[in-house]
């Protein structure tokens, strides 16, 4: 006995070989208006379909994994590799370098009363310098972004023409009283006046102990890291009335190192005036009076 299968009779199904078990080719009628032939596919069931490429598209963006770079310059790696100090160095970076100021190392910089700060001009002759002013004077503008002001000075603008060919610095600022520890921080630094860095950061540019600001180094940074307190020494405070501003050679210093009037000038020097007024005449100065008291 045979029992009669009602409704439209289901196409043929081949099965060919295949990385996944087969490919199922499913035999359409000419009359379903499919003019490409059999369907083929290797999807099995609830696969999502992968969609071919159009002719004009660009190829798919490769990703490639993120290479880490190590901190320090090449030469530093060499001479740990020479040295046999790598494995060392690579403790130090891990433990202690980082991309951005920490909140401790904020608490730091705020308390500062000095910076030492090291720039190169283009062709990489460098400049160490000093910068000073009661605690806050050093303005830590974000994580990762901080100040220094600039005042009247003895108008070379030694560091400030360095860093208009060179933006690569380096900070220093060392705890000589308590803590004795040091921070680096070194980064890249642009230059604004007064006017503009109070503008694009308010409640930053307020002038300090009757000193008047002249221009602010911003500094994007890109390293701090800890200085070792081993071989710093212990300094104590002493009160001192501090002459900001001051014009005074002597409270500047005067000629301390008598280079004005060397002793043994070199042979072919041409001999430096004793007076301003000499330098004007070309003759001898005339002696200045005496105070009769």
């Amino acid at each position: 006995m045979s029992i009669a299968r009602t409704g439209p009779t289901p196409p043929p199904c081949v099965i060919t070989g295949g990385r996944s078990g087969g490919l199922a080719a499913l035999a359409v009628p000419p009359s379903a208006g499919l003019m490409h032939g059999p369907r083929v596919t290797s999807r099995l069931p609830g696969q999502r379909r992968l969609r071919p490429r159009r002719r004009n598209s660009p190829p798919p963006t490769r990703i490639c994994p993120r290479v880490e770079r190590r901190p320090g310059s090449d030469g530093e790696h060499r001479l740990q590799d020479a040295y046999g100090t790598r494995e060392r160095a690579e403790r130090f970076y891990n433990d202690q370098f980082r991309d951005r100021l920490l909140p401790r190392m904020v608490e730091f910089v705020r308390r500062m009363e000095m910076v030492f700060i090291a720039t190169a001009d283009a062709s990489g002759d460098c400049d160490a310098s000093l910068r000073a002013g009661s605690p806050g004077f050093l303005r830590v503008l974000d994580d990762r972004t901080l100040a220094y002001p600039e005042y009247r000075g003895n108008g070379v603008m030694a560091s400030l023409g360095n860093l208009s060919e060179n933006p690569h610095i380096g900070l220093l600022m060392i705890d000589f009283v308590e803590d004795l520890i040091g921070l680096h921080v070194n980064g890249r630094a642009h230059v604004l006046d007064n006017d503009t860095f109070a503008t694009r950061y308010p409640g930053h540019g307020e002038q300090a102990e009757g000193r008047r600001v002249e221009r602010w180094v911003v500094v994007d940074v890109v390293e701090a890291y800890i200085h070792c307190r081993k071989h710093i020494p212990r300094m104590q405070r002493l009160p001192q009335k501090r002459a900001w501003g001051t014009d005074d050679p002597a409270r500047k210093g005067g000629d301390y190192f008598c280079a004005r009037t060397p002793v043994d000038p070199p042979e072919g020097a041409i001999p430096a005036p004793r007076t301003p007024m000499e330098a004007v005449s070309g003759g001898q100065a005339p002696a200045p009076a005496r105070d009769p008291r």
